[in-house]
């Protein structure tokens, strides 16, 4: 067994000053039963523990960590960005560089707002949407994560058209009665919810490939139906691209399936592990904004010019460094090695990959939504998980979160985690 009593004496001292002793709930090993590490250091694909326990890294700090930790260029970016003072609150030539990066990368994206988080991005986008089409309401997706905000926080009522209730204590009702929740990949409740709701539903919000409850993928034709009815209704179409958006390709989702939405949020990536978030879209729709527009959005931080300085440096490496094929061959070496570990085992699992992001599910069944996630063997995933730690291999700390692949996973990286798998699937 690792001994892991550094962060066993972290932990009892986090809990005394830090409501579960942790900043983010899933860090708590909640899901998955023990008590969560502490991290000190993280280079490259791997990451360290207080007790000096060395972890090949699956979850890269939820998505940013696309060229690996502590990336030598973002590093030095950041030091002469503090060099020259950590926030300004004025504007600063860092802001218009990354606007245009984004602007570039993003066809949709003609105008873009920097913010400080994923969260910020998609209540602001849902604002910008309700303030431009002058409607209330908004369809959301079972399984789909949007950040902690009120409107959103929301799962789904008894029936497909039925309005959505908080989720969380503390969020009125009242602040949930204008969204509307669905399941994934069913076009036929999108067009039953808006011939329910005509002409007052102002847009969808959606993950396009999911992953807060894993990993699935879109269906066939489903985003494109989904531009089609949104089109058609005067409504817009909202893509969640934190986690997507500069990993799944130049261009995010939108670009590997050739869709094209009115507004789009970003953040992690475009951070190089700062904090950050964006959001973005068409012109017109984008000048509704103050100072310009009816519709307020403003933050102390935002643009920040040592994020924006470690954001640049990222997006010029991935550019630089052909990222997105590298991580489309490590991406298919581990799928292929997963599988051939779980048939080896003679256990049923649905390994879901998209280019980088990536998912296995203790089911014999597809998983194409949060109703076929909730029939994976939980227990099974919580004796993986514990099992991979013991080898080495850190993934996210529940079944219902996404892994992530970095352009630092060498093959002595993917080995390892292939032995480990198959040494681990072996005893569940």
């Amino acid at each position: 067994m690792i001994s892991r009593q550094k962060s066993e004496q972290l932990f009892a001292e986090a809990l005394k000053c830090i409501p579960g002793g942790v900043n983010s709930p899933v860090r708590a090993f909640r899901a998955v039963g023990g008590q969560p590490f502490f991290a000190y250091k993280a280079k490259g694909a791997h990451v360290w523990d207080v007790d000096e326990n060395e972890y090949v890294d699956y979850v890269g700090t939820w998505g940013p960590a696309i060229l690996g930790h502590a990336h030598p260029a973002i590093i030095k970016a950041v030091q002469a960005a503090a060099e020259n003072g950590t926030s300004f609150g004025i504007p600063n030539p860092s802001e218009v560089t990354m606007a245009k990066l984004i602007c570039a990368w993003v066809p949709s994206v003609q105008k873009v707002r920097m913010c400080n988080s994923g969260t910020e991005a998609t209540m602001s986008a849902i604002r910008l949407a309700r303030g431009f089409t002058r409607r209330d309401k908004i369809i959301k997706f079972d399984g789909c994560y949007h950040g902690h905000h009120d409107s959103l926080l929301v799962r789904a009522g008894s029936g497909a058209l039925t309005f959505g209730h908080p989720d969380s204590a503390g969020v009125p009702t009242a602040f949930t009665e204008h969204t509307i929740v669905l399941p994934y990949n069913d076009v036929a409740a999108v067009k039953a919810a808006f011939e329910a709701n005509e002409d007052q539903i102002a847009g969808i919000i959606i993950e396009p490939v999911p992953g807060n409850a894993g990993l699935y993928l879109p269906q066939p034709g489903y985003l494109e139906a989904l531009r089609q009815i949104t089109k058609d209704a005067g409504a817009l179409l909202i893509f969640d691209e934190v986690m997507t958006g500069f990993r799944l390709a130049r261009g995010g989702a939108q670009e590997r399936f050739g869709i094209t939405p009115d507004l789009s949020c970003f953040g992690k990536v475009i951070g190089g592990g700062l904090p950050v978030g964006a959001f973005g879209g068409r012109r017109e729709i984008m000048d509704c904004l103050a100072p310009l527009g009816p519709v307020y959005q403003a933050g102390t931080l935002s643009g920040n010019p040592v994020a924006m300085a470690a954001g640049i440096a990222a997006l010029i490496q991935i550019e630089a460094t052909d990222a997105y094929n590298t991580l489309e061959r490590i991406g298919a070496e581990l799928e292929t090695g997963m599988k051939a570990a779980a048939h080896q085992a003679g256990i049923p699992v649905q390994f879901n990959r998209c280019g980088s992001m990536f998912c296995g599910y203790f089911t014999a069944e597809p998983v194409h939504n949060l109703a076929d996630a909730m029939k994976s063997n939980r227990e099974r995933f919580k004796k993986y998980f514990h099992g991979m730690l013991e080898e080495g291999v850190y993934l996210a700390p529940s079944q219902f979160e996404a892994g992530f692949i970095s352009t630092a996973h060498g093959p002595e990286d993917i080995e390892h985690t292939l032995k480990a798998a198959t040494k681990v699937l072996k005893t569940l």
